[in-house]
């Protein structure tokens, strides 16, 4: 298996043209542009943040649920929140093809900023408080079906044939990055329950007071991120450069109803969509649950046994 070469069959693409030929827009030659750069570090660094803060409570599970009183299946529902997002994903694509990666792009950014404004409210009610994080957690989650899948999108439209792989590579792994991220910078700044190094009379009022005072840095912290982010995709991300690096990246697309219905009746489509989609889900809600899974094995959130 996998020692041969491959059938005609299975280099035939996905979706091809039905009855006639695409039309194509005349392209004598490909050319590419050095802001595309800027473009690809922009949509890695929102999907950077996106994914530290859909990871953000499961590493310090421990010192949220003495400072916001969370319980282990508010925790998984934080997780579970980035899931969630998904549901609609069928507008979000449909946004990118109509109306272009910036429309698209904008609106998961601002989902990203209201989520993370919401979150970083602080107030002193915290049954209310818990509330306005777990619909943080949900916008933060509206905004994944972008970020995790227009990484194929933004090469063909700005990058040359020779430089998509690596372009895809970067635009789709940052979102991974920003997961593992989240277990380096929340024990990093936030301490667990255990570490605080005071009298004992007052352990109790001073480490609530203190872990809280941290989660609201780092939650401070990447709002400002985000809001930076989002101001800089406001001001500059074009949809496409003004002329398309390649031919594919200037033909006419099939049109969206008829393209996701061949996808879904297509067998190899959804072998290959299954074969991503069951391993990526098993990784995301192991991870996103990690801390929680290693407490009782005596493994605290800042990794000392």
């Amino acid at each position: 298996m996998g020692a041969g070469s491959s059938t005609e069959a299975e280099r035939e693409p996905l979706v091809g043209p039905s009855g006639a030929e695409p039309s194509r827009q005349p392209v004598s030659s490909g050319r590419v542009y050095g802001r595309r750069w800027l473009v690809l570090s922009l949509f890695s660094l929102l999907a950077l943040m996106q994914g530290m803060v859909w990871n953000f409570w499961g590493p310090i599970q421990n010192s949220a649920a003495l400072a916001y009183g969370f319980t282990k299946s508010d925790i998984a529902v934080l997780v579970l929140w980035g899931p969630v997002g998904f549901i609609p994903w069928l507008l979000f694509m449909w946004l990118m093809d109509k109306r272009g990666l910036r429309a698209s792009l904008l609106l998961s950014a601002f989902l990203m900023l209201i989520g993370a404004a919401l979150r970083s409210i602080p107030l002193t009610d915290l049954p209310l408080r818990r509330r306005l994080i777990h619909g943080g957690q949900l916008l933060n989650g509206l905004a994944g079906p972008t970020i995790m899948s227009a990484g194929p999108y933004l090469s063909t439209t700005w990058f040359a044939p020779d430089q998509r792989a690596t372009a895809t590579a970067v635009a789709s792994l940052f979102c991974y990055l920003g997961s593992a991220a989240s277990f380096v910078v929340g024990p990093l700044v936030v301490p667990s329950p255990n570490n605080t190094q005071k009298a004992p009379a007052m352990v109790a009022a001073v480490s609530v007071s203190f872990i809280r005072d941290r989660i609201q840095l780092v939650m401070y912290a990447e709002l400002v991120a985000i809001a930076v982010l989002f101001a800089a995709v406001l001001v500059y991300f074009p949809s496409r450069p003004p002329m398309p690096p390649s031919v594919a990246a200037a033909s006419q697309r099939l049109s969206y109803r008829s393209s996701i219905c061949r996808l879904c009746s297509n067998f190899r489509f959804l072998m290959v969509a299954l074969a991503y989609a069951v391993p990526t889900g098993v990784i995301a809600g192991w991870t996103g649950v990690l801390d929680m899974v290693l407490t009782p094995a005596k493994v605290s959130q800042d990794g000392r046994m």
